[in-house]
């Protein structure tokens, strides 16, 4: 195992950090990195934001769910999804692209093109020592969001990304067994089977839980996706992506 897989095997998310800001030559390391991940026939439909400035990041923090982790930081990336320079490429080449970027297809693009650059990004930044942690509380208030963030047509803030150095040291959250997240040839299908590995890995889960809150918590991984999934959230997402110019088609 060679030590890039040993940073991305040890990975686990930073909510407390020092207070002490990333330095330019990092910021620019961890956009570069994010930059050399693959993207769909070089279409790089993505934009990364970030943010320095205090006030701006209490008011991330707000909008996010009041997370002191998006406001205390070294260091806060926004990935958005980013088809603003394709229509002025349209622009450009007296071409009309209008049907093509606000097809559902080309929002898929978009957001994989950010998710690929994201984890580039991670990566850098934890090959560093830097912890990291996700963000997806952005999209509560996306609107509000956006607008903080002057973001025009044909982009989207997807997620945020904290970055810094760690102030508390977390231990690696078990991940589904392999089997139940790797088929080979077909998907497989055998629901008993599949049952039996969920009821498993609830007990991993449970213990992981009991020890790292010396017994305040034990609950389940199915329990608690039964009850993130019972009601719909941020249901507001589907009007605010057409009308920012995605996935209308």
């Amino acid at each position: 195992m060679n030590q890039t897989i040993e940073t991305i095997l040890s990975h686990r998310s930073v909510r407390k950090f020092e207070d002490r800001p990333l330095t330019n030559e990092q910021i620019k390391t961890i956009v570069k990195s994010a930059q050399a991940a693959s993207t769909s026939s070089f279409i790089q439909a993505y934009s990364i934001i970030g943010v320095k400035d205090k006030d701006k990041k209490k008011r991330l923090a707000e909008l996010a769910g009041n997370q002191p982790y998006v406001e205390d930081n070294g260091h806060f990336f926004v990935f958005c999804a980013d088809f603003r320079r394709h229509a002025l490429i349209g622009e450009m080449e007296a071409t009309d692209v209008t049907e093509s970027i606000e097809s559902t297809e080309k929002f898929m693009v978009a957001v994989i093109d950010a998710s690929l650059a994201a984890q580039n990004a991670s990566v850098a930044a934890e090959s560093m020592d830097l912890g990291i942690c996700y963000i997806g509380g952005i999209r509560t208030n996306i609107q509000e969001v956006a607008e903080l963030l002057g973001m025009p047509a044909n982009t989207i803030p997807l997620f945020g990304l904290a970055v810094g150095y760690p102030a508390q040291d977390t231990a690696v959250k078990p991940r589904l067994p392999l089997e139940h997240i790797y088929h080979e040839e077909v998907y497989q299908q055998d629901e008993q089977a599949y049952k039996k590995q969920l009821e498993d890995y609830n007990k991993e889960i449970s213990a992981y839980y009991h020890e790292r809150t010396k017994g305040k918590r034990s609950d389940t991984w199915t329990s608690q996706m039964a009850g993130m999934l019972k009601e719909p959230k941020r249901k507001h997402m589907k009007e605010f992506v057409e009308r920012k110019g995605f996935a209308k088609r």
